[in-house]
């Protein structure tokens, strides 16, 4: 089983989740930029964190054979945050770097007019910069915030194939289904979706235009629920070629109209590399005695 987790934040993540996913197929990811748990205070603390997701991050991934990849925004919990809204003008930056394969995660949290402000010109961006977009839907109000971004995307004008509304559940499917865009589903211990769930959207819906990801972060999550949901399948009648579909093609699909890809690492000797001179070992590497 190979797998692409198309929505984990790994930096929340240890290099033990690393060793885990790889061991259970994961070869590419993207991790969204999102809201670190409390405020950020600056623009320039966005800086810092964008420039990691870019780089730290990425090498890091690297060491495990994984393909890391990042999509860019201001996240909508923070676009109502006056000290943040600038950081808007310096997204060009980085939606223009190697590995940024879309605008995200962009869209509601309490959907507040500010929001929709943000919300809007990010999607914009994403037109000007030829890049899908990764739309996270609120906690709450669920139903009303999936309609409000899918009439903000016809509003911009972007085509809806390249739009993903994510964090979707049995009451907002079918209006993202209906509109053409694709479908993303974060597959959780305990709250959005689990995997028995997803398997029965699955058997209604089809396998098309549809992402499965852990959305795993700081928070109580798993990084293998993508693994998981891919055995479920095969435990429901689902064959390999369909959890391959789900899990790899998919996705790749999706990101790829971004030409920004970057499959294949090449992992064969990491003992050595470092990154910025730091390395993913801790101390000096024990060895074998005579």
């Amino acid at each position: 089983m190979r797998i692409f987790d198309p929505h984990i934040h790994m930096t929340s993540r240890t290099t033990d989740d690393y060793e885990a996913m790889h061991a259970a197929g994961v070869r590419a990811l993207v991790e969204p930029a999102f809201w670190l748990g409390q405020p950020r205070t600056s623009v320039e603390s966005f800086v810092d964190y964008f420039d990691s997701l870019v780089g730290w991050e990425r090498f890091r991934a690297s060491q495990f054979g994984i393909a890391h990849h990042a999509t860019i925004a201001l996240n909508p919990k923070e676009a109502n945050d006056p000290r943040c809204r600038g950081i808007l003008d310096l997204l060009p930056r980085y939606l223009a770097k190697d590995g940024v394969v879309a605008v995200g995660e962009v869209g509601f949290d309490s959907m507040t007019q500010a929001e929709e402000e943000v919300f809007v010109r990010q999607l914009e961006l994403a037109g000007e910069h030829g890049l899908p977009a990764m739309v996270h839907t609120p906690h709450r109000d669920k139903a009303a915030g999936t309609q409000r971004t899918l009439d903000l995307v016809a509003q911009v004008g972007i085509a809806p194939g390249m739009i993903v509304v994510d964090h979707l559940n049995e009451t907002t499917v079918d209006i993202v289904d209906d509109a053409g865009a694709w479908m993303g589903f974060s597959v959780y211990p305990d709250t959005k979706m689990d995997e028995h769930r997803m398997v029965a959207i699955l058997q209604q819906r089809g396998l098309e235009r549809v992402l499965v990801n852990s959305a795993a972060d700081w928070g109580r999550s798993d990084p293998l629920k993508t693994f998981k949901t891919g055995q479920a399948m095969l435990a429901a009648g689902f064959t390999e070629d369909d959890v391959d579909r789900v899990l790899w093609r998919n996705p790749v699909e999706f990101f790829g109209q971004s030409g920004r890809l970057m499959l294949g690492y090449d992992t064969s000797d990491t003992t050595a590399a470092t990154f910025e001179g730091n390395s993913i070992l801790r101390g000096e590497r024990k060895t074998a005695e005579a």
